[in-house]
């Protein structure tokens, strides 16, 4: 648990620092966002080396070396000094903790019994959820009344903490010597996963497919996978086995995961600037409105812990979409007035609706796999999730900022000089559109409710794509009850 949610608010606990980085460090908008890619990236390329890694040299000591790096790098982060030092470090230390969520969720796996999997996943499903959820309360408070260096520092005591409960009571695997390093597999797959992060991490900011660098990157990407997936099917002893994609229960698991890390991290992403750029709160009342969130997911994952072997797993997987597409729902109804208490309502909703769908995912997916590819397993769902992630964040940002210009351009078509409403006598005097000020005024509030009505759209957005991930849960195959 400590390691998992060692790793998973790193992926967010910085967002709410940036500006302070960007300000010590006299760096760019868009040089200082490579503190976030780097991380991002290094994590998605080591990810799939789990399996292998744990094979080799054993799943304890690949966890304390994970850890060790992790906490080290971490520190180094912290006494940075330099843009390009920051980037190093956070390089070291996205590379040595994507290790640690697939590990420690394998090792849960294989300390319990398989009637005991739905409250071990609920109880390792809580770092894994509620991570990123504080990640932003916990980095807007450090921020602001210590220093963004503190957002790293943080993890030495955990970290701490873990590799001494690692090393007292994790017991050591079995290693496989005979297991032998697909090379070129894993540089194949790499390229491609690397190409696909810088894609949708540098897409907005370089326009996209007008841009010779995201088109010759997204042509990489492409290129790679498929040279990957025909070698993984031909080869003697590739990379990643095919025999852990012919279970249907984990392969479906592995695109409503994808699901699931759109889902969660957009609306993470969405929020605290709707929070602080539009309503106008401070950064701590608006990290202080989001942690409503990782309690509904706290109190669902306690609940949901016991109702798994009671219930249809299947069935509690649709009630978490329904409560997520019913949050968003209310969320693409908000207006600028929208008050406290609504976004907390939300907030908690949608954390209810993760908590139910987190842990019978997680349980269900791995219920009818063969053991001996739990590894490679968990580890391919730490690598979807942070793939749906990025492609939530890229797709969100993007039509929010479409949204916003056309948004803007209709609104500013309706505003015409011989609408009655738009008389100089019926206007409040700060929008006289007859002088420079009034102009001023008058068109940062059409940009204001230009960018409303593009969170709006965003939100609906999130709601038909999990409207649509619904039927999909009907492939699952629903596992035996208990009898407890």
């Amino acid at each position: 648990m400590l390691a998992t949610i060692m790793q998973v608010i790193d992926m967010t606990i910085v967002n709410v620092a940036l500006p302070h980085m960007q300000g010590a460090m006299s760096a760019s908008q868009d040089q200082i966002s490579w503190v976030l890619t780097s991380y991002i990236v290094a994590a998605a390329i080591a990810t799939p080396l789990t399996g292998v890694l744990a094979a080799r040299y054993g799943r304890k000591q690949l966890m304390l070396y994970s850890m060790a790096a992790f906490t080290l790098a971490s520190i180094l982060c912290g006494s940075a000094t330099s843009l390009e030092e920051m980037v190093i470090y956070r390089l070291i230390q996205g590379a040595a903790g994507a290790a640690l969520v697939p590990l420690s969720q394998a090792v849960l796996l294989d300390t319990y019994p398989r009637e005991k999997h739905g409250s071990a996943m609920a109880l390792w499903g809580m770092g894994v959820m509620i991570g990123p959820i504080l990640g932003p309360t916990i980095g807007g408070y450090l921020t602001e009344y210590y220093s963004w260096r503190w957002a790293f520092y943080i993890n030495l005591p955990i970290g701490a903490l873990a590799l001494l409960g690692t090393m007292a009571f994790l017991t050591e695997t079995p290693r496989d010597k005979s297991r032998r390093f697909d090379f070129f597999g894993f540089a194949l797959l790499s390229l491609s996963i690397g190409c696909l992060q810088l894609v949708l991490d540098r897409g907005e900011s370089l326009d996209w497919f007008s841009s010779r660098t995201i088109i010759v990157s997204m042509v990489a990407s492409g290129l790679a996978l498929y040279m990957f997936l025909v070698h993984m099917v031909t080869a003697e002893r590739p990379f990643i086995e095919p025999g852990l994609f012919k279970d249907r229960n984990f392969s479906t698991g592995l695109f409503l995961m994808l699901m699931m890390g759109v889902m969660l991290f957009s609306t993470l992403a969405l929020m605290p600037p709707f929070l602080q750029n539009l309503l106008g709160y401070p950064v701590i009342t608006a990290g202080l409105l989001l942690a409503p969130r990782g309690v509904g997911t706290m109190v669902a994952m306690f609940v949901v812990g016991r109702l798994i072997g009671r219930f249809d797993t299947r069935a509690l997987l649709l009630f978490g979409f329904v409560l997520m597409a019913l949050s968003l729902w209310q969320m693409a109804n908000f207006s600028l007035n929208v008050g406290i208490w609504p976004v907390i309502y939300t907030g908690v909703l949608q954390g209810v609706g993760l908590g139910f769908l987190f842990v019978p995912l997680s349980t269900v997916s791995f219920s009818t796999l063969e053991p001996r590819y739990r590894n490679e397993g968990t580890a391919m769902f730490s690598l979807i999730r942070n793939i749906g992630s990025s492609i939530g964040i890229s797709v969100v940002i993007t039509v929010l900022g479409h949204q916003t210009q056309t948004s803007h351009a209709e609104l500013g078509n309706v505003l015409g000089m011989f609408r009655a409403g738009m008389q100089t006598s019926v206007l409040p005097q700060i929008w006289d559109w007859t002088t420079q000020t009034g102009v001023a005024a008058l068109n940062g509030e059409v940009t204001r409710q230009a960018v409303m009505v593009a969170y709006l759209n965003d939100f609906r957005l999130m709601m038909y794509l999990t409207l649509a991930a619904l039927p999909l849960v009907l492939l699952l195959r629903a596992p035996g009850r208990s009898a407890h």
